[in-house]
């Protein structure tokens, strides 16, 4: 049975928007909760790389955010690539699990002493899922998705990933963008297999 893949075809941009304001909401209600109780300890739960103390970072780090701006920043385009799964034969929330662990996983592995906090690193992961998918499936719809994304952020995905820039998790951005293109790829092969099967 698939994971990443929807077989049923049920999911559509009406059902969908519940769960991704669901999602967004939460990461809002993460931030004004920081915000009102000041001893919560939400500031520390950031991912440090091979850092025991930070290894939970790899499933806390998407909702943490250090300032309103920041957010904010986050806020659209994960709202955004969030909605393009939606109507895809994509399981979406095992999709964003997919992304958010691996590249969690990574930045835990690999990435450079830090506190890392933010959903930017699921922003460029799901960013090059869609531009990815759209182009191993090959197909209409998924490339379509691609051109939109492709037009809206491939500046945005290239210009985060450059390093050396301060206050910015560049390699967060750069291992969900790697997770993102490996979800893509294992999404794609699961579907060919579906359509093997089928044939």
């Amino acid at each position: 049975m698939s994971l990443l893949v929807d077989s049923r075809h049920v999911h559509s941009l009406k059902q969908n928007v519940f769960g991704v304001a669901a999602f967004v909401g939460f990461i809002w209600l993460i931030y004004i909760l920081d915000l009102l109780i000041p001893f919560l300890p939400f500031e520390h739960l950031g991912l440090i790389p091979r850092s025991l103390r930070g290894i939970d970072g790899i499933f806390t780090m998407p909702f943490l955010h250090k300032d309103l701006a920041h957010l904010i920043s986050n806020t659209v385009p994960l709202a955004v690539t969030l909605l393009l799964l939606a109507g895809s034969r994509a399981n979406s929330a095992v999709i964003v699990a997919s992304i958010v662990l691996l590249g969690g996983l990574l930045l835990w592995l690999l990435g450079r002493e830090a506190r890392h906090i933010g959903a930017s690193g699921l922003v460029f992961g799901l960013v090059a899922f869609h531009l990815c998918a759209g182009i191993f499936e090959k197909r209409l719809v998924p490339l379509a998705i691609a051109l939109v994304v492709g037009i809206f952020y491939s500046t945005t995905l290239i210009r985060g990933v450059l390093p050396f820039q301060a206050g910015v998790s560049w390699d967060g951005h750069l291992f969900g963008a790697i997770a993102g293109g490996l979800v893509a790829f294992s999404t794609a092969r699961e579907l060919k297999m579906q359509t093997s099967d089928l044939n």
